[in-house]
């Protein structure tokens, strides 16, 4: 297996590579930004979740729009209504070749979200990447050496780190210390129902404005595949593991910010296909833990308990209180001395990303750190990759110092 991993990541990092080396002649972004400057802005893969990011952008105000990228000409044209007319390119690289983007939006398929951005990078630009930011392993060393390098902004989008309600618990509970010593976190995801996306009636053919070559990108070459196309996360090849990268990554992260961890020591994992037999190859029922110092990190996640509504929770056990905290509230109880315990629990409205744009923004104003910037994002992706080696390889597997960055 490993020698598998390590053929797969370097056809990764050639294809990455080589789209590079397409863009390296464009002159890097050299305009410095003031405070009242619009940033100019391109978006690479313009599906549903580009489009909401795309809105809230909108909302955020102070940018303009100047240019779209997807394999598919009718998901740019839909895209277009959010931003209103602008250049569109089938070919990600064109866009890239523009002088006048200071930074790009990348809402693709999992599996290119880190090539994508190391070419951005490349070519000059400030990146918002969604999660999670690799697809593989040695994908992570790819983009934090891209970002370096070039001292380019990158952001991914683990959201939680800009929702103020997360920061607050943060300050109360973790930087005061009054949560305690915390030894175990329970993160669950249970009947999330994106990951049982049907392809949409009449699309079960190619549409003919959509480049499926392009979209495998380095991947092995296979004829149209509708379900992967639009139910991504049920393929190892176009997601992360499935649920554990589109869900387990948001919540790993906030363990780690919230306790100042990066890497786990090692992982085992359980799970399987249980009731989806439609194709997938990733679980529908999935347990993981990490063990992390002094620190289990479990997750749970299923989409066979549809039950309405979903549950999601990172709940943080101390010696000196339980904190249970998600996107739309919080609970921390007390415990030692307090009887009875008392609890405070805070809510809001769900929480989006537009503050984690905004803070994207201003960093490319400011050129200063982002929250969940490249090494963030590599250290949070590669907790769900230790996990789904776990899954695959049915053994603990240990934490390899390649992996470092």
């Amino acid at each position: 297996m490993p020698d598998v991993k390590r053929k797969i990541s370097r056809r990764s990092f050639l294809a990455g590579t080589l789209a590079a080396a397409t863009v390296a002649t464009a002159a890097s972004s050299k305009r410095v930004l003031g405070a009242n400057d619009r940033i100019r802005l391109g978006v690479i893969g313009s599906g549903n979740r580009s489009r909401s990011l795309m809105r809230n952008l909108n909302g955020i105000g102070r940018i303009e729009w100047v240019a779209l990228s997807d394999v598919w000409d009718e998901r740019m044209n839909e895209a277009e209504k959010i931003t209103g007319p602008v250049d569109k390119y089938p070919d990600y690289r064109k866009l890239l070749e523009r002088k006048d983007i200071d930074g790009v939006v990348v809402g693709t398929f999992d599996h290119v979200h880190a090539g994508i951005t190391v070419d951005a990078c490349r070519a000059g630009k400030d990146v918002y990447v969604e999660k999670p930011m690799t697809s593989l392993p040695a994908q992570g060393l790819d983009v934090v050496r891209a970002a370096r390098d070039t001292g380019r902004i990158v952001q991914v989008g683990m959201q939680q780190r800009s929702i103020p309600h997360f920061k607050d618990a943060k300050a109360k509970f973790f930087d005061s210390g009054l949560i305690g010593e915390v030894n175990m976190v329970r993160t669950i995801w249970n009947g999330n129902g994106g990951y049982t996306f049907p392809v949409p009636p009449g699309l079960e053919r190619k549409p003919s404005g959509l480049d499926w070559e392009a979209c495998l990108a380095w991947l092995p070459k296979i004829p149209w595949d509708a379900k992967r196309y639009f139910n991504r996360f049920a393929y190892w090849d176009f997601s992360s593991g499935g649920m554990t990268g589109g869900l387990f990554v948001h919540m790993v992260d906030v363990v780690h910010w919230f306790l100042g961890l990066s890497k786990p020591a090692s992982a085992v994992a359980l799970g399987g296909i249980y009731q989806y037999d439609d194709g997938r190859d990733t679980p529908d029922n999935i347990n993981l833990v990490l063990d992390y110092p002094k620190v289990n990190v479990t997750f749970e996640a299923t989409i066979t308990d549809m039950a309405s509504p979903e549950v999601a929770d990172i709940v943080f056990m101390g010696t000196g209180g339980r904190l249970s905290i998600f996107r739309s509230s919080y609970t921390f109880l007390t415990s030692g001395d307090d009887k009875p315990a008392r609890e405070m629990t805070v809510k809001v409205p769900y929480g989006s990303a537009k503050q984690h744009l905004a803070e994207w923004l201003e960093c490319m104003r400011s050129r200063s750190k982002p929250s969940a910037d490249a090494v963030e994002g590599h250290y949070s992706s590669m907790a769900c990759h230790i996990g789904n080696i776990a899954y695959k390889e049915k053994r603990r597997v240990q934490w390899q110092e390649e992996w470092n960055v």
